[in-house]
């Protein structure tokens, strides 16, 4: 067999143990604002809020932001500057302020105040990617899609189910090679996974309930 065909062999079993496995790890923060009203919003805004900002400064900065504005409306009503320091230090806080008041504009302007469920719709927005766009999808409306972000990237390249170079190149090849049941929560898992074992350099592969699944492609150095 080829490496994705081993891959994919292997892959049920091991999103099986995954599943057990990120019990014991944090959920990424995006998923938390899944629950509870105006979660569609709530996960669009802190995932522009996410980019290049670690974990901890955009779970601080939504919930800073959040308690003074939840919707496109009380966005509205603040100022570009108390937004800038609201938001802030995530990366790049003047440009997302700015994308953020344009993103409610064209949300109450065009959607109603609602945030819209196609792909086409939101890439419309501005500061919105297809690593935004496909967790609003799978998040928010529990439609199909696949979110790479720099985790889901390296590790699918790492287990041999795609061989690309950029995360978007990956995203395609996914949705060609990855049956489609596991789509929605595949970036959950492999953030997860990611964030706590499986790392960039030497991930710590003597503990790893996936080790004996996994070809460990472009590792050097584990622990």
């Amino acid at each position: 067999m080829t490496r994705r065909q081993t891959a994919l062999f292997h892959l049920p079993k091991m999103i099986r143990i995954l599943e057990e496995e990120v019990k014991q790890w944090k959920a990424p923060i995006v998923g938390t604002f899944a629950q509870g009203p105006n979660a569609p919003f709530k996960i669009l805004i802190s995932t522009v809020l996410s980019l290049r900002t670690k974990d901890k400064t955009t779970e601080e900065a939504s919930l800073r932001l959040f308690k003074l504005a939840d919707t496109p409306e009380k966005t509205l009503k603040l100022s570009r500057s108390t937004l800038e320091k609201t938001i802030y230090p995530v990366g790049f806080y003047r440009t997302k302020a700015a994308n953020i008041l344009k993103i409610c504009s064209i949300l109450i302007k065009k959607h109603d105040g609602q945030v819209p469920q196609t792909m086409e719709e939101l890439l419309a927005l501005p500061g919105v990617g297809r690593k935004t766009a496909n967790l609003v999808v799978t998040v928010a409306y529990k439609k199909p899609g696949i979110c790479v972000d720099t985790h889901v990237h390296r590790i699918s390249n790492r287990w041999g189910l795609v061989k690309t170079g950029t995360p978007n190149e990956t995203e395609m090849a996914l949705r060609k090679a990855l049956p489609e049941k596991y789509w929605i929560d595949y970036n959950d898992l492999l953030v997860c996974f990611g964030q706590n074992l499986c790392a960039p350099v030497s991930p710590r592969c003597s503990v790893c309930k996936l080790a004996s699944f996994c070809p460990q492609i472009g590792v050097t150095t584990s622990r």
